[in-house]
């Protein structure tokens, strides 16, 4: 990303597992970049080096091998008939990639590297899965050196409290937020921006490609592309692999609205709210339509202890985390 000398001198960003969204303001709008977490080996030769370089796709030369990272990796791992690699797994660095540390640098300096004064940066960070804080520790600190390397000032914002400062102003950022990502659900209830709970579950994106992956016997990464293109809820499905996936959606929102209601009858802490308060979501697990819709009709099946108001969709679900993220790194201006 090039200075930009109309910017805010801030800038937002979500890391999650499938996708890296950067935000920043210029002029009084907000912009936003994204790019795959992810990236592929591909045979080495000068004339494609060369033509990587001419078509600036971001790459990286190792091993005698190119390494192509970010949007174009799903196309190169398309035409090879390959899985895409992943620096995360389950919302954290993936410890079973050898090259997860070396890919999130450079996807990441190519993301918001540039040279200058330091800026002030938010990134998000997701709530811990249940047995996995030191890894979150671990997660939250390499990120935090990437980018203080980098020239940032960091600091961090937890994912489904950056989806409440993105969406929620109008009720003084109080409700529920929730991120649908690739590799976790995180989910925050805030009071006047103030988080009094959050948790995150495993079964989100991934999950779900993965599963239907082992029924269909596709590549989870070909999976990820008919959910994101052509599924959406309601109507009859022909298609076996539509019919998968609105299988393992369900389960998906349904395991999160129970963890919702347990963890809400749980808290010791809760607010006294007087009213009922809203719910919003984001994630790029959102898109199909229909979504909000199914997650309401399972929502209303349950008793939860805080009543709802409604229940609606971030205005840019790939974007809300980012822009959360930018809003909480714009107050430290």
């Amino acid at each position: 990303m090039k200075n930009d000398k109309t910017a805010s001198g801030a800038l937002g960003l979500d890391v999650g597992t499938s996708r890296i969204c950067v935000a920043r303001e210029d002029g009084g709008a907000f912009k936003f970049r994204t790019e795959l977490n992810a990236f592929v080996t591909i045979p080495y030769s000068k004339m494609t080096e060369n033509v990587l370089k001419r078509e600036n796709i971001p790459h990286t030369v190792q091993d005698g091998a190119l390494i192509v990272h970010g949007n174009e990796s799903e196309k190169f791992a398309e035409l090879l008939d390959v899985d895409i690699r992943r620096t995360m797994t389950a919302g954290l660095l993936s410890p079973l990639e050898p090259e997860s540390l070396n890919m999130m640098r450079q996807i990441l300096g190519h993301m918001v590297g540039e040279e200058g004064a330091p800026r002030k940066l938010c990134f998000t960070v997701p709530a811990p899965p249940a047995g996995a804080q030191d890894s979150l520790t671990y997660h939250e600190a390499t990120i935090r050196q990437i980018l203080t390397d980098l020239g940032y000032e960091v600091r961090s914002v937890n994912e489904g409290l950056a989806v409440i400062y993105s969406e929620l102003e109008s009720s003084n950022y109080t409700g529920i937020g929730i991120s649908f990502g690739g590799g976790l659900c995180n989910v925050c209830m805030a009071y006047l921006s103030v988080p009094v709970l959050s948790f995150s579950i495993p079964r989100a994106g991934d999950y779900i490609d993965m599963s239907a992956a082992s029924v269909t016997g596709e590549r989870a990464n070909r999976i990820r592309l008919i959910k994101e293109e052509s599924f959406h809820f309601n109507g009859f499905f022909s298609d076996k692999v539509h019919q998968v996936l609105g299988v393992y959606y369900d389960e998906m929102i349904r395991t999160l609205v129970q963890a919702l209601r347990e963890a809400l009858a749980g808290a010791k802490t809760l607010p006294r709210l007087g009213r009922p308060v809203p719910l919003v979501m984001s994630g790029g697990t959102t898109l199909p339509s229909g979504f909000r819709e199914r997650f309401e009709k399972v929502l209303k099946e349950e008793t939860l202890p805080v009543p709802i108001s409604e229940v609606r969709l971030a205005s840019e679900p790939l974007h809300g985390s980012a822009k959360g993220a930018l809003i909480a790194a714009l107050t430290d201006l």
